[in-house]
């Protein structure tokens, strides 16, 4: 749709058009025993080490971790400055360049600015019918566009109008995100490690990977660029709150802390639940195997669930939170808790026994609950996911159109070896493996300790286990240890889900270079241990490391800060520009998603459809909209697009003759199977497809024969796009107004 081309004298290659990556994130980090209190953590501080060593140390670790997210910050900025030339385009050229989904959040932040008061713009949000035709939503309960509306207060609040233009404000601000999750990176290594070094290696990698971190600096306003940063916070607050030695104030304000931040990480992405999801698994397996304290696994599951109702009541009670499958697990695993008193007596066997049934009960009463929640709030919003999930492991049927639409992008497949080797490169994937493998065998031999001690019952004993259990494996170590594998194990599967993973990663990997235990179990092995030595070690090598990669990518960096190129989209400027100028402001348009995100972001005309999925009805919509690029009588077209009330259809040549994806995965091959009629071009088809009755509508259109100019009328077109205006029906005679309609 969009290209990149370059500026006139400057050099560099064009970015694959399109490259549209998916974005998370994750957060990983790791050491043990508490024998090693005398290097400058943080928490020297907290503890009352006031010297002036600590002071200083600590005072250069925090300001460095603050130089190293504007670095991030900067970095991103400037790439996204040289790759548009954005200081430079026009503003309808600015608005274009927030493809797809990210264009139609970007519109209500332009619709709140444009609106003569904040409480207009609010209720113009919560009673919208510019967004889909013909129906009146809620988008404040519908979307996650709290971010948006925020940030609109905030300009028309604060005195920044003269200064800095509203687009500036918005991508600043996500920019700026990305130095939090940078310093949040940061202070979860340091917290592991004792070691502000793992910060800066941290954050040093997160900036390297750039590609394999972040995809920030062009798909600004997608919310996992807003959510993420957030869920880094709150990882390091449960790293803290899992340390031994805090005072009870301590613990409150870090309760307070994760709280605030598992609400931001909620209120800002949609996929909240199944990101939560993993981590109440990850707080289980923790309980099951005796990592954490009762009072612990409690806290941080009444922290999810808190988050998650307040999110609630801020979205006008969408029932998409209340049937998650994460609030229905959690209450099932508290309940049985509750019930089971004698989970964790007896010996080895016999405890594995308990915990298998145990956790079959915590199922089956999770997907009792979630199906009884379901029905009761007749909830089928978020059905596409788990129909996606069922075809992707082969449990379901292939042909549904909502399943084939995700499993069809690269981003929903399994994730792809060149990303392992990029993140070699840069000396990240191997520190990492070693980390994973080393805590995963000592975590796993801390474990059958844990579990085979027979359980005293006098004080005295079951003292002495805690003791025990607290210096066999560090809660906090053990928490990031599973983060990384349970997302590390998402981004395997799903190609999108990588980016929480791969923050996570750089934390965990500067861990293991800077902690102590990987050392001493390295000495310990090779019987060379001293003090000394694991101290130079622990030092020395994140140094040499740091260095090396300054001498191999600071040139790369630079070259890539100096390639220059600028925004280059004629034919959609034009388009716009037409519908702006040429077709009344009420008008409203039929199309793809992607497109009608833009047409509403730059033109403000009403759609018939939109790239956010998560609504039953509206995924139905979208599917008879699409009619248009499949073989489908003119008629039958024309009654679904006047069912929806479109009077302009916008027809694309990307997708009418798309030869980006393979066959059987074209959006007009995902169309004919759905219809049930034969794909075109060589190849297989299954045996109960029939060759269509009609042709194809958008290559038929064209033609403009009688049956078709009867109904629509183009009144643009250009080389990749041809409008069409659909004409409204004169009374015909009464026999043909009772055929049925395509709709129904």
């Amino acid at each position: 749709m969009t290209g990149l081309r370059q500026r006139k004298g400057s050099r560099g290659k064009d970015p694959p058009v399109g490259a549209e990556l998916p974005s998370q994130q994750s957060n990983c980090c790791t050491d043990h025993h508490h024998h090693h209190h005398h290097h400058h953590s943080p928490e020297k501080i907290l503890h009352g080490d006031w010297s002036w060593g600590a002071v200083i140390w600590t005072s250069v670790g925090w300001s460095v971790s603050v130089g190293l997210g504007l670095l991030c910050c900067i970095y991103v900025a400037t790439l996204h400055e040289n790759d548009l030339w954005f200081s430079n385009i026009k503003e309808v050229e600015r608005e274009i360049s927030f493809r797809t989904e990210c264009g139609l959040y970007y519109s209500y932040y332009k619709q709140m600015l444009q609106a003569p008061s904040i409480q207009k713009g609010l209720s113009d949000l919560i009673h919208d019918n510019l967004t889909e035709s013909k129906r009146t939503i809620n988008l404040l309960q519908r979307m996650n566009i709290y971010q948006e509306v925020f940030l609109s207060v905030l300009y028309r609040l604060l005195p920044i109008q003269l200064y800095l233009e509203p687009v500036y404000f918005y991508i600043y601000t996500v920019f700026s995100l990305q130095a939090v999750y940078v310093i949040a990176l940061y202070l979860t290594a340091w917290l592991l490690s004792g070691s502000w070094l793992a910060g800066t290696l941290t954050g040093i990698w997160y900036i390297l990977n750039r590609v394999d971190t972040t995809r920030v600096e062009f798909t600004i306003s997608l919310r996992e660029n807003w959510s993420m940063p957030f869920l880094a916070l709150q990882v390091t607050a449960i790293t803290c709150y899992l340390r031994p030695h805090l005072s009870a104030l301590q613990q409150k304000v870090l309760v307070w802390l994760m709280y605030v931040t598992t609400f931001c990480f909620c209120l800002t992405w949609q996929f909240n639940q199944f990101i939560l999801l993993v981590q109440a698994l990850i707080i289980y397996t923790m309980d099951c195997v005796d990592l954490l304290t009762p009072t612990q696994v409690t806290t941080l599951y009444v922290v999810q669930v808190t988050g998650l109702l307040s999110v609630w009541l801020l979205q006008f009670c969408n029932s998409m939170i209340l049937g998650s499958l994460v609030l229905s697990f959690i209450v099932s695993a508290l309940f049985i808790r509750h019930c089971q008193t004698g989970l964790k007596t007896g010996s080895l066997i016999v405890r594995l026994g308990k915990l298998f049934l145990h956790t079959t009960m915590v199922i089956l009463l999770t997907f009792t609950i979630n199906y009884l929640a379901k029905k009761a709030l007749q909830l089928r919003s978020d059905e596409h996911i788990f129909k996606f999930i069922k075809s992707k492991f082969g449990l379901g049927p292939t042909r549904d159109f909502d399943a084939s639409l995700y499993l069809c992008e690269e981003a929903f497949g399994l994730l792809p070896f060149d990303t392992l080797e990029r993140l070699a490169g840069t000396l990240l994937l191997y520190p990492y493996i070693l980390t994973l493998l080393l805590l995963s065998g000592t975590l796993a031999v801390a474990l059958l300790q844990n579990l085979s001690k027979p359980r005293g019952s006098s004080a005295e004993d079951k003292k002495g286990a805690a003791e025990g259990q607290k210096e066999a494996f560090r809660p906090d170590v053990a928490y990031n240890l599973l983060h990384s594998l349970f997302y590390g194990l998402l981004a395997f599967s799903t190609m999108r889900m990588k980016y929480i993973w791969t923050g996570h990663m750089c934390a965990v990997a500067a861990y293991g270079v800077c902690g102590t235990e990987l050392w001493t179990l390295l000495f310990s092995s090779l019987r060379c241990y001293s003090k000394v030595l694991l101290r130079l070690v622990r030092y020395a090598v994140p140094l040499a490391m740091i260095g090396c990669l300054y001498y191999k990518f600071w040139p790369k960096l630079m070259e890539e800060l100096s390639e220059l190129r600028e925004f280059y989209d004629p034919d959609t400027v034009e388009l716009m520009t037409w519908i702006s100028t040429k077709t009344p402001k009420e008008a409203v348009f039929a199309g793809s998603m992607q497109l009608l995100a833009g047409i509403k972001l730059c033109t403000g005309r009403v759609l018939t459809n939109h790239p956010h999925y998560e609504d039953r009805d509206l995924r139905e919509r979208t599917k008879q909209v699409y009619q248009v690029y499949a073989r489908r009588s003119p008629e039958d077209v024309h009654d679904i697009l006047r069912a929806v009330g479109a009077d302009y259809v916008v027809l694309e040549n990307s997708i009418c003759y798309e030869r980006r994806h393979r066959r059987g995965c074209r959006l007009r091959d995902l169309l004919d199977l759905a219809n049930g009629h034969i794909m075109d071009g060589p190849g297989e088809n299954d045996p109960d497809l029939v060759p269509a009755s009609h042709p194809r509508f958008c290559e038929a259109v064209k033609l403009d024969t009688a049956a078709y100019a009867a109904l629509f009328t183009r009144t643009f077109q250009n080389k990749t796009f041809h409008v069409y205006r659909v004409k409204k029906k004169r009374k015909k005679s009464p026999k043909s107004s009772a055929e049925p309609s395509a709709t129904q």
